[in-house]
């Protein structure tokens, strides 16, 4: 099982008035600019439409984060009025490119939000994608929900990488969560004509980004309006083995998601929340989890239009899965579609 939860750790622009959507200083949001690779380089991820330009972030180290990937739909720039939402993203290096990936398999981001755009399915989206965290299984770990788990499961997590105890020190999830709040959101918006309010702000990951998703949304419910999670590891750590363990897991899960969720100020008439999984590969021990996920959400308050949970049969835990159902999280994620 520890080679399925492998990958779970693997590691000119326009001129737009500052936005403090997020309530931020002016300190916040004036901090020196990346180094930008623009488009037309080498080095940059090969696209099918669209403009992309990779930004390398000095001060994201502490977070185990720098490297960013900004791609801008085709009609951008064209109409100096237009500003567009914008979705971030995790394991940016995933998202556009196969030749950047460790496995040879991407989500087709440019492809996807160009097909339903010129479908009228979806407005032009700008998508900011996160290079994967040096440490990716405590940098996108919802850290808080650590304070909810019972002991045990606790211990069963710090065997899973291979240590006698968990350490709260080591992990970055807020870290890497108030980086991408307080240091790249404030930047993007200043750069490019977008639409910064949470409406139109969204964050979308998978399996392990999946998870800092939907802590994404909890954590800043005005900043991030929606989130979606394809393949959430709700598991958490290695997939339980005994069948007969299984329900007790999932009960312990659910429960610490609750009473997590229950401490934030997220809020089921103003946020959404996207979740779905595969049959296949790592994904074949996920059902149980998403089934109690969804009824808890249900008697919280959520209703089908801001809380969605799907199974695709035979999708296996990869890229090739999320990039062959994108398209449903995304016009879940855009709540003003055409």
């Amino acid at each position: 099982m520890l080679a399925l939860l492998a990958g779970l750790q693997d590691a000119p622009p326009a001129q737009v008035p500052p936005v403090d959507a997020a309530g931020l200083t002016s300190d916040q949001v004036t901090a020196e600019g990346p180094e930008d690779t623009l488009p037309g380089a080498a080095a940059l991820p090969a696209i099918s439409s669209g403009r992309i330009t990779q930004m390398m972030f000095a001060d994201g180290a502490a977070a185990g984060v720098g490297e960013v990937w900004v791609w801008t739909p085709p009609s951008y720039g064209r109409d100096p009025r237009a500003r567009f939402p914008v979705l971030y993203m995790h394991d940016g290096q995933n998202l556009f490119d196969p030749a950047f990936t460790n496995y040879g398999k991407e989500w087709g981001m440019d492809e996807a939000i160009t097909r339903l755009s010129r479908r009228g399915d979806l407005r032009e989206w700008i998508v900011v994608g996160i290079r994967s965290p040096e440490t990716r299984w405590l940098s996108l770990f919802p850290e808080k929900l650590l304070d909810f788990l019972p002991p045990q499961r606790r211990a069963a997590l710090a065997a899973t990488i291979g240590e006698e105890r968990l350490d709260r020190s080591a992990f970055r999830g807020d870290e890497y969560l108030d980086w991408v709040v307080t240091r790249l959101k404030p930047y993007i918006d200043r750069r490019y004509p977008t639409h910064a309010d949470p409406a139109n702000t969204a964050v979308m990951g998978a399996s392990m980004g999946g998870l800092m998703s939907l802590y994404a949304v909890a954590e800043y419910p005005k900043v991030f309006g929606q989130g979606a999670g394809l393949s959430t590891h709700f598991a958490l750590g290695n997939p339980i083995e005994d069948e007969a363990e299984v329900p007790a897991h999932v009960a312990d899960m659910v429960a610490a998601w609750d009473a997590y969720l229950d401490s934030t100020h997220i809020d089921p008439e103003m946020n959404m929340l996207y979740v779905d999984h595969g049959t296949a590969t790592l994904d074949a021990s996920y059902e149980p989890y998403y089934v109690a996920f969804a009824e808890m959400m249900t008697k919280g308050g959520w209703a089908p239009t801001h809380f969605e949970s799907r199974r695709f049969k035979g999708a296996e835990h990869d890229e090739d899965g999320w990039r062959e159902r994108v398209d449903i999280p995304l016009g879940f994620l855009d709540r003003y579609d055409p």
